[in-house]
């Protein structure tokens, strides 16, 4: 059993420890919903919109996860990382804060605000903090502050017993926990929060029970992913991404998409449109099929970086700094529908969950496998909200 696991069977509440204990001992049919919302001229939106697109899937879930990421939330603190952690016991949170304030440099600290909520039951203690890398301990380490704060938060998910660090981007967070989806929102009292994108996850888990921080968004940095499915592939894209440095030990193939994510677009530097292609590439049979020009770059692709095809049902949702994507495994064996609205880019598992929160659609359609829909903040507003 990994670390994070082991130290939250030691010391948590005893649900936190008997999801943790159980983890990956058994089976579910498989369920799931999935959801966002992304405004690409910065509009600045609460986040009860998601709650109630997410809440009119609640069949999909079984109340064994449910959660959130939202981006542009934090403009006060919009250069420094925020570090969303789970802390199993004050222990934790004293050896985890001790490493904090060795390798950054904390502006600001505090519990993320909560409230009850029939239905989540007491969890682990639940901290933020502002951060950037320590100058000094940043020129020694002869990396980028990105890699830093990367390693950071592997080193305290690995090493530090009891806490574990579940959102590490700038101006966003995750926010999530076991629980309906609609419920963690309230717990969280999401419709505080205003940003330009959200999105959503109920979880139905197919191989787990679910605990804390196995509940999706998984994350690293400012890369966000909520999935629906279940990823054949998982053994063959861990091996590989784990020759990285990117230890998988949280025994959900959700993970793995994360880490994948940001491999391609933080260290090989593709366009998402790009991942899409090695992600979801088509069958050499179709590849073969294309224009030239259009073949050998499919070619190129699917030769360089082949042991990052994702094989297996599955539909995602990602976030990242300025964007928002979606994506079908290429045989389209899980439900996504995208919609349009003037500057708002709509996804969900299904169409009901859009209309609800905007009946009076611009565009419906439903992707194809392996299609890929993005929208990106405008120049101005990404300026506006990151400059």
């Amino acid at each position: 059993m990994n670390n994070i696991s082991t130290a939250i069977k030691n010391g948590g509440t005893a649900k936190f420890a008997e999801a943790a204990a159980l983890e990956g001992s058994f089976r579910n049919p498989s369920g799931c919903a999935i959801s966002g919302i992304f405004s690409k001229t910065g509009k600045l939106m609460s986040g009860e919109s998601i709650i109630q697109s997410i809440e009119i899937m609640h069949e999909r879930s079984n109340g064994l996860g449910g959660g959130f990421a939202a981006y542009g939330i934090y403009p006060e603190h919009k250069s420094k990382y925020a570090l969303h952690i789970f802390h199993n016991d004050i222990s934790a949170k004293i050896e985890t804060e001790k490493y904090l304030e060795e390798t950054f440099e904390i502006s600001a600290s505090s519990t993320i605000p909560t409230q009850a909520v029939p239905g989540i039951d007491q969890g682990p203690l639940i901290w933020r903090y502002f951060a950037t890398p320590r100058r000094d301990k940043l020129r020694g380490s002869q990396q980028d502050e990105r890699e830093f704060t990367a390693r950071a938060v592997f080193h305290i998910n690995q090493g530090i017993d009891g806490s574990f660090v579940f959102s590490s981007g700038k101006n966003m967070g995750v926010f999530k926990a076991v629980g309906y989806p609609e419920d963690v929102g309230r717990f969280y009292r999401l419709s505080d929060y205003e940003g330009y994108c959200f999105t959503a996850h109920g979880r139905y888990p197919t191989n787990t029970p679910g605990w804390w921080g196995g509940a999706h968004p998984f994350s690293l940095l400012d890369t966000t992913v909520v999935h629906n499915g279940e990823i054949s592939s998982y053994d063959a894209n861990r091996r590989s991404i784990e020759m990285y440095g990117y230890p998988c030990t949280l025994q959900t193939d959700t993970e793995v998409i994360a880490y994948i994510i940001d491999y391609l677009s933080r260290r090989r530097g593709l366009t998402f449109e790009e991942i899409c292609r090695v992600t979801a590439a088509p069958f050499w049979s179709e590849i073969a099929k294309m224009p030239e020009d259009e073949r050998k770059e499919y070619e190129f692709l699917r030769t360089v970086f082949s042991p990052y095809l994702i094989t297996g049902p599955f539909s995602i949702l990602v976030g990242f700094t300025g964007g928002m994507m979606a994506l079908n495994d290429r045989l389209k064996l899980r439900s996504m529908v995208a919609a349009e609205k003037g500057d708002l880019l709509y996804c969900s598992s299904e169409e009901s969950a859009i209309r609800l929160i905007e009946p009076d659609l611009d565009r419906v359609w439903a992707p194809s496998g392996g299609e890929c829909v993005i929208a990106r903040l405008e120049k101005d507003a990404y300026k506006r909200i990151y400059g």
